[in-house]
């Protein structure tokens, strides 16, 4: 299925906390704005409620992201989590975007298969479904089952291809099939907690820039 040309380009956002951002984070969101035809912003998230806490600071996390995404203008950032008191919930988060972006403007929630297979631990999971389409980046390698509840949802909802969701605001979901590129946050935060330089894991510009990656040198992952 091809997306109609006339339909208003999808708004695509990955959310994380980017402690720090990485090649893993930056070649999937790439990948997703080829293969949905979107804009993508990626979309820091200030207190994330499913996980530990950022090492660097609000200020230092846009810094890097700041850095990572210059030179190009396919990949977006957007910081309203940053600017928004108290844990950083993703319902809240998508009912101001499809405040600011209209009804009928396809708005996607990108997500890696881990964070999908703890949706239901979400808070308001079910209502996600009313605000966006819901795209999991998948590795190469068949999807898993889902739990009970989440699975229904992925049968009901899901489409072949990714013209589908242009067709709809919300309430589809997708497998995206991205590159593996096996990446953790706290694998580099590690290696620069023990002095050594995660080359080729980073982009250039946080590497050349020692004062980016400073929290990461004076803390232990």
């Amino acid at each position: 299925m091809t997306a109609d040309p006339h339909a208003p380009q999808p708004l695509a956002i990955l959310g994380g906390t980017f402690d720090p951002v990485h090649h893993g984070h930056l070649r999937a969101a790439w990948e997703a704005a080829e293969a949905l035809h979107a804009e993508v912003r990626l979309l820091p998230a200030r207190a994330p409620p499913h996980r530990p806490q950022p090492v660097a600071g609000a200020a230092q996390r846009v810094a890097m992201l700041r850095a990572a995404l210059a030179g190009q203008s396919r990949l977006g950032l957007d910081l309203r989590e940053l600017e928004r008191d108290g844990p950083s919930y993703s319902i809240d988060t998508l009912e101001s975007l499809r405040g600011e972006i209209g009804a009928q403007r396809p708005l996607i929630l990108l997500l890696g298969q881990d964070a999908f297979a703890g949706l239901s631990t979400w808070r308001r999971w079910t209502e996600l479904f009313d605000f966006a389409h819901l795209v999991v980046l998948t590795r190469p390698a068949s999807l898993p089952a889902w739990p009970g509840p989440l699975q229904q949802q992925w049968q009901q909802r899901l489409v072949a291809a990714p013209g589908a969701l242009c067709l709809a605001p919300a309430g589809r979901a997708l497998a995206l099939r991205v590159s593996a590129l096996e990446i953790s946050a706290s694998q580099v935060r590690a290696l620069l907690a023990a002095g050594r330089e995660p080359r080729y894991l980073l982009p250039e510009a946080l590497l050349s820039d020692p004062a980016l990656l400073a929290p990461y040198r004076a803390s232990r992952a």
